[in-house]
């Protein structure tokens, strides 16, 4: 996102205008090629072609995503017919599991890593922090969908994401679009080799593109003052300086496409040969594994075959951001962290969670708070997985449970009840002693 969020253009002035977006993914806007992955989306008035024969003006591209019904309301006899949208439902969480496994899947075939990533980052990087209200305020919302959202230029090529996924929301039909983008998004991530990222889930979809965000509120890749551009964007979302070099850094991923962009070689020695529709320029030579390169190579620019943008080389300009570039250039530990904490923080921007606290899913099991027994060891070795799912099977056969500890100290309460049991049973034995012994 930080450039990756898409170097977006905030407005399309003209036919002639070519506008940068700026993910850490973007894809060929040629519909021909769904799984090319490639980091930046450029576009154009051109690009937006193979949307128009996809679908009408104002409509969503999916024919299961929410549109407007009619309800009928009476009152005091009249009849009065009223326009509401329908209320997404609450994603399911078995159904979250089982979709995250057919992303996996998906990635291992089509290697639409970064395309899948950029789709995440744009639906919830049009968040406005200054506006309070949803879903004006933009984000996590699933509205990307919608035409008129992916006809902004920042979004050129989306459409093919769009298209890769949908065979998915078909199958998985109680999961949000806004879950969906958000679940791929940081599978694509963990799946090239990236960090967990902790992410949440149950995000409440917009159900009409009259609901979408005006465009301009994603970046752009070669503005005048590239470091002030990328603030203005990105305090816009309530994100740091810390952030906005974390989130650059998912550029390990991806490449641009001149053809499409005007930013870039048409091929290089990295990307001649593909995975997917070969060509264009990578910011890393292994452009589908996620790692900390992205800075150690803008550090060395030792390779004309590798990209650098503007906002790119502003990370190692400016002085704040290069302290934090500097630091993941050398330490790849803390660039994981402080990516999956900044790209967790992207994907909840401006959603409306039902239920509010969201779903938890993580390692296939859904959670509410995760099952604290696991967490103990012995003689510093961790528990097996068949003595987790005993204890586990134990705690949960006395009443407790993952999310709810037991109402009253089971064990305490035993060893209680056993020492009045005792004492009752030395009680009677000595008042029978005495019967006995009497003459």
């Amino acid at each position: 996102m930080a450039l990756s969020l898409s170097a977006a253009s905030h407005s399309l002035c003209s036919s002639s205008t070519t506008r940068v977006s700026l993910p850490p993914a973007a894809v060929s806007s040629s519909s021909s090629s769904p799984s090319s992955p490639s980091l930046v989306s450029f576009s154009s008035s051109h690009s937006l072609s193979p949307l128009r024969s996809l679908a009408s003006s104002s409509s969503s591209l999916f024919p299961h995503s929410p549109s407007l019904v009619q309800r009928k309301h009476t009152n005091r006899g009249s009849s009065n017919t009223v326009v509401s949208p329908t209320r997404a439902a609450a994603s399911d969480a078995a159904q979250l599991k089982s979709a995250k496994e057919d992303i996996k899947v998906l990635l291992r075939t089509k290697f639409c890593h970064p395309i899948l990533v950029r789709l995440g980052w744009h639906d919830a990087g049009t968040y406005n922090k200054n506006i309070e209200e949803w879903p004006q305020r933009g984000g996590a919302n699933g509205s990307l969908r919608f035409e008129p959202e992916l006809k902004h230029a920042a979004n050129a090529g989306l459409v093919n994401a769009l298209k890769l996924i949908e065979p998915i929301k078909e199958k998985y039909s109680n999961i949000s679009y806004a879950d969906l983008f958000q679940l791929a998004s940081a599978t694509a991530v963990e799946e090239a080799g990236g960090p967990e990222i902790p992410m949440k889930y149950g995000r409440v979809d917009v159900s009409a593109p009259e609901q979408c965000p005006e465009e301009g509120r994603l970046p752009d890749a070669g503005p005048p003052s590239p470091a002030d551009h990328l603030r203005e964007v990105f305090y816009r979302m309530g994100l740091n300086d810390k952030e906005i070099v974390a989130l650059s850094g998912a550029h390990t991923l991806g490449r641009s496409r001149s053809e499409r962009s005007g930013w870039g070689k048409p091929e290089t020695k990295y990307t001649k040969a593909g995975p997917g529709e070969p060509g264009g320029q990578s910011w890393t030579v292994k452009w589908l594994k996620f790692d900390n390169s992205y800075f150690k190579d803008i550090k060395e620019k030792r390779d004309e075959d590798l990209l650098v943008l503007p906002t790119d080389a502003a990370l190692f300009e400016d002085p704040s951001f290069k302290n934090y570039a500097e630091k993941y250039a050398e330490d790849p530990a803390a660039f994981f962290k402080d990516y999956a904490e900044a790209h967790a923080k992207l994907s909840n921007l401006g959603a409306k969670f039902d239920p509010p606290e969201g779903i938890i899913i993580d390692n296939g099991s859904v959670q509410g708070e995760k099952f604290v027994a696991a967490k103990y060891s012995t003689q510093k070795k961790e528990l097996s997985d068949s003595m987790k799912k005993k204890i586990r099977a134990e705690y949960e056969a006395i009443g407790g449970s993952p999310d709810k500890p037991l109402p009253t100290n089971y064990f305490l309460n035993i060893i209680i009840a056993i020492s009045v049991l005792v004492l009752l049973f030395t009680f009677l034995g000595n008042n029978n002693s005495s019967d006995y012994s009497g003459f």
